[in-house]
């Protein structure tokens, strides 16, 4: 502990100095984290209350590839909090997971291998995949290998494991203080059962539900896609203006991007209010080329502004559709397929023999070839009113995809999240207003997103490398599924993978057959594991004595672009399951920023890998770059930034050094606060304890960049003129002994309080300057207070250094525009000081007398009120050289 803990009688000393004659940051990072490591610094002491203890559901990076800058950003601000909390005393719980499930760890293994999975296939025992690295990375989709499902999960685990290592290295060099004996996975067996669980749970108490329903659909990876993970893009399109026929041959005219979806078509649309279709509400119309009947009906989303002021509705062409199939009763006519493309059996409500033939040709055919063809049909009809109109038109993207999505109705599960339950959503909003969100109007997103729910939460994938759902169906006498009975293990087999595990009452040979019974084929959406990462690092499942400890934990940080995912999720989960918030507190990072202001991501290719940054510039400058940027404020990757902080970290060596460097080395520094005697080392002390009380307050609101900007500008200070003007004094033990005890404890008390406001942003270099004179690390040493300081400063004007300061530099300007070596004396000087800092300048003329070489007279005169200091000095000759 320190020696300045507040209300102790701990000693004045410190253990003697071991300063190296030459500092140096090369190679700090790696020798202090064997240390770390070594000592057990950052283990959790799981013997701690509730009430000590400060916990962080740390966000499990993608296991994807590599890590990018973006990373670093965020992620240092996280390690911020932990250093600061754990120094103020609580046990902190900082664990690290690896989100490797899901559709990013899949591509990436179809990339790096050059496989893709087929369920159709059998598991071969010793298949080595077709390449590995950098090969894999250029085989394209249709070359890919197929291997079985079970293949294709072990090069999933054996790819994770490797990047998972890669990323540990990483962590450690930007010098994380994450407990890494507290790692989890969340395709580990742990998490799958935590997952599973969860999910009985919600099923059981009717919060989960199966449900055959439309919904959006990614024709690239064959899976549906949550309400969350929608990303709206500009996609070129063009209008077409179609020709539907009244009974007596009228047309009726609608403008659509999608003709298409002619065959899929249920009824005309328009505004009740629309005067031009009144007298067609409740009658029919005849669809262009396959000659179907369809009602014209009224309902308040038709946008009278919009084209013709009527819509063609389908089954389903965007989210509209879907409302209006609802709320209108409208049969199901759908069309496209799974795969993307028109269905290969003519649909069964096309009656007339030409209709039958014009889908024919359409049958198997993708979206943009069938379109061709429809429009191509409606020209030689007659029922295309003009060329097509160009347009850029708003489609629904997967945020990792690369095709519109479709609209196909599937089976799926869901959790009830709000987005269809009225009373749900007052409480998750009420939810929202209870967690206190870092910035503060980050808070709205959350709202914004909850209130514009229009669906549960869709949990159900059709992947590979995920979570199983832990549900097996009965199969009736013809081999039908029953789907309103599922068959669920209990909790005590978790994890179940059922597509190999069997069901309570049944055997392996009954798997498919009649009167036996089949496992459900899907995966949980990545969302659906992650967002019980406070269960899984908490032990939730298997340690409810750790779980007692650390949940509800105290801070969620993350990026701002997964609040509606991660955040919301991880709300719904701990809602439905603990009655709770999973934290009390959510610190929301902004965005890095390319040269063009564009965030960075993978998907941009704009990204920059952060090892390089780390070993070129050193990690506590990058971590100064990271903490530089407020919470919920995107930040520019600025190499200058990183320099700065290099040029501190190197400041706070060098400067260490130097205080350290007067009297005895041999001897132990003294901190005894009463040895404070002299004006300026008091200001000193003063204005530190000032920047103590404002940083702390500052961490507490969770603004680490005010709290390093106050520590820095304060540093500086004291570095260039502090030091400057205190150093002969502190020399001069045999001259002045109580001056120089005076300087020396300030110096001291100063350097101990620094090093400790400077550490959870420095890491590496305090504690390399604190192993020179003080024992343990500085990571576990006490938060400093300011009493302790104000009781060594007494009633000191804080004014009195920067004074002195200002004092100084008019003598050093003197010098500097003579020409002069600043060691050269003055013989006689007048200075020329406002009012306001004169009684300052008084208190420390000794030192500024020393510091500035002044020989002779020092007069004193006042200045206008608006005028810097300012000197006039007769300076004493050089002599002349030899």
């Amino acid at each position: 502990m320190s020696d300045l803990t507040p209300g102790t009688d701990a000693p004045t000393s410190a253990p003697a100095r071991q300063v190296p004659d030459k500092v140096s940051l090369d190679g700090v990072e790696a020798r202090w984290d064997s240390a770390w490591s070594e000592q057990g610094l950052y283990a959790f002491d799981r013997t701690a209350t509730r009430e000590q203890v400060y916990s962080i559901d740390t966000p499990p990076p993608t296991v994807s590839g590599s890590l990018h800058v973006g990373h670093v950003f965020s992620y240092t601000h996280t390690d911020v909090v932990a250093r600061y909390r754990r120094m103020q005393g609580a046990e902190v719980f900082y664990p690290m997971g690896w989100d490797d499930n899901g559709l990013p760890t899949e591509r990436r293994v179809q990339n790096y291998y050059g496989v893709r999975c087929d369920t159709s296939l059998p598991y071969d025992p010793d298949f080595v995949p077709p390449h590995e690295g950098g090969e894999g990375k250029s085989i394209k989709a249709a070359d890919q290998l197929p291997i079985s499902r079970r293949n294709f999960v072990e090069l999933c685990e054996r790819l994770t494991v490797e990047d998972e290592r890669q990323f540990e290295a990483l962590w450690r060099r930007l010098g994380l203080s994450v407990d890494w004996s507290r790692t989890y996975q969340t395709i580990s067996a742990e998490s799958r059962a935590v997952a599973q669980q969860a999910f009985l749970r919600n099923l059981a108490r009717d919060e989960a539900y199966q449900a055959e329903a439309p919904g959006l659909w990614d024709v690239t990876f064959q899976t549906a896609v949550a309400q969350a993970e929608l990303e709206a893009r500009d996609y070129p399109g063009a209008f077409h203006r179609v020709a539907f026929h009244q009974a007596d041959g009228t047309a009726v005219h609608i403008e659509t991007t999608r003709p298409e979806l002619l065959p899929a078509c249920v009824a005309l649309i328009a505004h009740p209010d629309d005067e031009r279709y009144q007298h067609l509400f409740g009658t029919t119309v005849t669809t262009p080329l396959f000659g179907v009947e369809v009602p014209v009906l009224a309902h308040p989303l038709a946008e009278q502004d919009k084209g013709a002021g009527i819509a063609m509705c389908c089954t389903f062409g965007d989210l509209t559709d879907v409302t209006w199939w609802r709320e209108l009763q409208l049969p199901t006519r759908s069309v496209i397929g799974r795969d993307g493309r028109l269905l290969r059996d003519t649909p069964e409500w096309i009656g007339t023999e030409a209709g039958r033939a014009v889908y024919a040709e359409l049958a198997g055919k993708t979206t943009f070839s069938a379109r061709e063809a429809v429009v191509a049909g409606l020209r030689e009809t007659g029922d295309l009113d003009g060329e097509p109109q160009t347009t850029q038109r708003k489609a629904n993207f997967f945020e990792k995809g690369d095709k519109p999505l479709e609209i196909v109705t599937s089976r799926q599960w869901y959790i009830r999240n709000g987005g269809r339950d009225e009373a749900l959503r007052e409480q998750l909003l009420a939810r929202g207003v209870e967690l206190d969100f870092h910035p503060d109007f980050m808070k709205v997103r959350y709202e914004n997103w909850v209130g514009g729910l229009n669906g549960d939460w869709l949990i159900s994938r059709q992947r590979f490398f995920g979570v199983p759902f832990p549900v097996w169906y009965a199969l009736d006498e013809h081999g039908e599924v029953l789907y309103e009975t599922p068959l669920v293990p209990s909790e005590d087999q978790l994890p179940i993978d059922p597509s190999s595990d069997v069901p309570a009452g049944y055997s392996a040979d009954q798997r498919g057959v009649p009167g036996g019974f089949v496992g459900d084929p899907d995966v949980m959406d990545t969302w659906a594991t992650s967002s019980l990462t406070p269960q899984i690092a908490g032990g939730w499942r298997t340690d409810p004595d750790l779980f007692s400890r650390v949940f509800p934990m105290d801070l969620r940080p993350q990026g701002q672009d997964i609040i509606r995912t991660w955040l919301f999720s991880t709300v719904v989960r701990s809602h439905l399951e603990h009655g709770s918030l999973p934290w009390s507190d959510a610190a929301i990072s902004g965005w890095i920023l390319d040269p063009d202001r564009k965030k960075m991501s993978k998907s941009k290719g704009n990204v920059v890998t952060p090892m390089g940054l780390l070993e070129e510039h050193g990690s506590d400058a990058v971590r100064y770059w990271a903490a530089s940027a407020r919470l919920g404020t995107d930040a520019a990757f600025e190499v200058g930034q990183m320099k700065i902080g290099r040029r501190l970290a190197i400041k706070v060596l060098n400067a260490s050094k130097f205080a350290l460097s007067f009297g005895d080395p041999t001897e132990p520094v003294v901190l005894d606060p009463a040895l404070v005697t002299v004006p300026l080392d008091r200001a000193m002390l003063a204005g530190l304890a000032d920047v103590v009380e404002k940083a702390t307050a500052a961490l507490e609101a969770y603004d680490h960049t005010r709290a390093l900007e106050l520590s820095e500008t304060f540093f500086w200070t004291f570095c260039d003129d502090y030091l400057e003007l205190v150093k002969d004094r502190a020399y001069a033990a045999d001259e002045d002994p109580t001056g120089a005890a005076s300087a020396r404890a300030a110096l001291g008390l100063a350097l101990d309080v620094m090093l400790r406001l400077f550490a959870p942003v420095l890491p590496f270099a305090t504690e390399e300057v604190w192993s020179w004179w003080r024992t343990g690390s500085v990571h576990r040493q006490p938060w400093p207070e300011p009493s302790a300081l104000r009781a060594a400063a007494g009633d000191a004007e804080v004014g009195v250094v920067g004074a002195a300061g200002a004092a100084l530099a008019a003598l050093r300007k003197v010098k500097s525009e003579a020409k002069v070596s600043m060691r050269t004396q003055i013989a006689a000087v007048t200075l020329s000081v406002p009012e306001a800092l004169r009684a300052g300048v008084e208190l420390a003329l000794g030192d500024v007398r020393a510091a500035g070489r002044v020989t002779g007279s020092l007069v004193l005169v006042t200045a206008d009120v608006e005028a810097p200091v300012a000197g006039d000095a007769e300076l004493v000759p050089a002599e002349p050289k030899a």
